[in-house]
């Protein structure tokens, strides 16, 4: 059984061959390549190279050679279906397990390519030479845009051409087009209409350059209908998981670190006529943590410029703290704000290529700074005011994913706001030197510290609520009932303490007969113990942060059960295994 080519095609799209090889050999930049040790022989000089434009690596020690599928084959011994699954989890795609339902599915894909590539080219060809379409060709025009531009990005023009639409209802069945998106059923008149009918209609494509959207731009504007539309979600079409202009921007990501992302097409196209060509747009809803998941794929920096009026600003804000959830050490988001009302389009058309370049490089916020910045203006002097302006920073903050820069986020906004607390915050005084741990006792502290997992810290924080808040704990005892530990130390003494405790009926704990050096542990390391001495007396608080912790501890099991099935799944490809995977992946997402 073979493999779609397409399926094939979209993890090699989504995963340059750097990130594949970097996970095995320490990679270096050189030029255009990446250079590094050979994983296939003993050396001490390297002679292994990787070009992601080009796709393949190539080591000259040992004449190796191949692309991604080759190179986990040979450095892990595996077979080519296992490469492909191992590959396409990491690209983020459903595993294809030859099912018949995979087989429907590249059947119904097949087809809906057809539909869509059919529909473009007959009203991109409408536009260039029907006499119909003058009015679209007037607006173009009127826009900037050349033949050019119109053919890089096969602009149409949908003249309601009722001989295709004939034509397109004998070739494919009533439920393919329906799932196309591109014709609803009109109850009223009982037939099918063309959903772009007399707009301009701009081709959405996913990243490997299938076209499998559109997006159209009324004409003769009214209030009874709005001036952009885009296609509803279809099997193949999510807009939430999509980019427009993603396939050609990510060829550029060998020679450039960062990417434009603007709110519409014409932005985009704007840009390109004027040699910007890394630019993708968003598809009329708010970012997504997959389409920044999608761009940090490909590229270091994320500039964000939506259009210099309210919406827009309003739309930077949504996006700024949508995007820092999954904001990366490695990684950078910024913000540029354009001046009196333009939008990308305008303002490249009117000032230029270099004049927009150098704008954006002398003008660009970092992300932190914008949302600091943006809540800042809306405090005012009272202390109830600047609580809710510290808790909505300490909230935007905690939703980071990575734990370095959740760290160096949280800082970077308390530092600011302790100018507010001059004698209460004491931390970023000038004038305050902060007491020391003597340099043996810190350094015995970093070294136990070392060789605790996150789960263990976790549970720490977990079983010293039940340490020091029993009653809170004896009163919402369904909360814990269903708890599950990892640690078998922490296992025996939470144990320990349900049984000594009579399920939390003696609420005094201090003096069980339980191993003092598992109890002491939990006192020593649990990362809450500060936010609880703080909270002590705020059980409302103090259950907020329990159901937090405890959720962190289910979701933990899930990945653990996840990647349990996933090992399994790779050996048996049993469907009963694949269900239950999907099962718990839905479940995780929930939680």
């Amino acid at each position: 059984m073979k493999y779609p080519k397409e399926y094939l095609e979209e993890i090699k799209t989504r995963l340059k061959v750097s990130t594949v090889v970097s996970k095995t050999v320490n990679l270096k930049k050189r030029g255009k390549e990446y250079v590094g040790l050979s994983p296939f022989k003993t050396e001490k000089t390297p002679s292994f190279t990787v070009n992601d434009e080009k796709e393949f690596y190539h080591c000259f020690s040992t004449a190796e050679h191949g692309n991604i599928f080759d190179f986990v084959m040979k450095t892990q011994n595996l077979k080519f279906g296992e490469a492909v699954k191992s590959l396409a989890n990491l690209a983020g795609m459903r595993p294809y397990t030859f099912s018949k339902e995979d087989e429907i599915r590249e059947k119904k894909w097949n087809n809906y390519k057809s539909i869509f590539n059919k529909y473009v080219d007959h009203y991109h060809n409408e536009l260039l030479k029907n006499p119909i379409s003058t009015d679209a060709k007037n607006y173009l025009k009127k826009r900037g845009l050349t033949l050019e531009e119109v053919k890089k990005f096969k602009i149409g023009f949908e003249t309601n051409d009722v001989n295709f639409q004939k034509n397109i209802f004998a070739e494919f069945n009533e439920n393919e087009i329906k799932d196309s998106g591109l014709f609803y059923f009109d109850q009223n008149k009982k037939k099918h209409l063309s959903r772009f009918r007399e707009r301009v209609i701009f081709p959405i494509r996913n990243i490997t350059g299938e076209i499998i959207a559109i997006g159209g731009r009324i004409l003769k504007e009214s209030k009874y209908s709005a001036k952009y539309i885009n296609s509803p979600e279809t099997p193949f079409f999510k807009k939430g998981s999509n980019l427009f202009n993603l396939d050609s921007a990510r060829k550029l990501s060998n020679s450039l670190n960062n990417i434009f992302l603007v709110e519409g097409y014409m932005d985009v196209i704007g840009l390109s006529k004027n040699k910007i060509d890394n630019v993708v747009a968003n598809l009329g809803t708010s970012l997504t943590t997959r389409q920044i998941l999608s761009l940090n794929q490909f590229f270091d920096e994320i500039v964000i410029c939506f259009d210099g009026d309210e919406s827009g600003y309003k739309a930077a804000l949504r996006a700024a703290e949508n995007s820092i959830i999954e904001l990366k050490p490695e990684k950078k988001i910024s913000f540029l704000f354009l001046p009196d009302n333009h939008d990308p389009d305008s303002f490249v058309n009117e000032k230029g290529r270099d004049f927009f370049l150098d704008y954006s490089q002398s003008n660009s916020v970092s992300i932190h700074k914008f949302i600091f910045d943006h809540y800042l203006k809306n405090m005012d002097d009272s202390p109830s005011s600047r609580a809710i302006f510290e808790k909505r920073l300490r909230s935007i903050s905690s939703t980071i994913k990575d734990e370095f820069i959740k760290k160096y986020v949280l800082e970077y906004f308390l530092e600011k706001i302790s100018v507010f607390t001059p004698n209460t915050n004491l931390k970023y005084s000038k004038d305050y030197l902060k007491p020391t741990k003597s340099l043996k006792s810190t350094q015995n502290f970093y070294n136990e510290t070392k060789s605790l997992k996150a789960i263990d810290l976790k549970e720490f924080s977990f079983l010293y609520i039940l340490l020091k808040k029993p009653e809170l704990i004896r009163d919402n005892f369904n909360l814990i009932e269903n708890v599950k530990l990892f640690s078998n130390e922490n296992k025996l003494l939470l144990s320990e303490i349900l049984i000594q405790s009579k399920n939390f009926e003696i609420t005094d704990i201090e003096n069980f007969n339980v191993d003092q050096n598992l109890i002491e542990r939990v006192l020593k390391y649990a990362s809450i113990k500060h936010i609880i001495a703080k909270n002590f007396n705020n059980d409302e608080k103090l259950l907020e942060i329990l159901s937090e912790i405890i959720r962190d501890l289910k979701n933990y099991e899930l990945e653990v059960r996840i990647a349990d099935l996933e090992s399994r799944f790779s050996q048996d490809l049993s469907e009963a295994t694949f269900n239950e995977l999907k099962e718990l992946k839905k479940l995780q997402k929930i939680n």
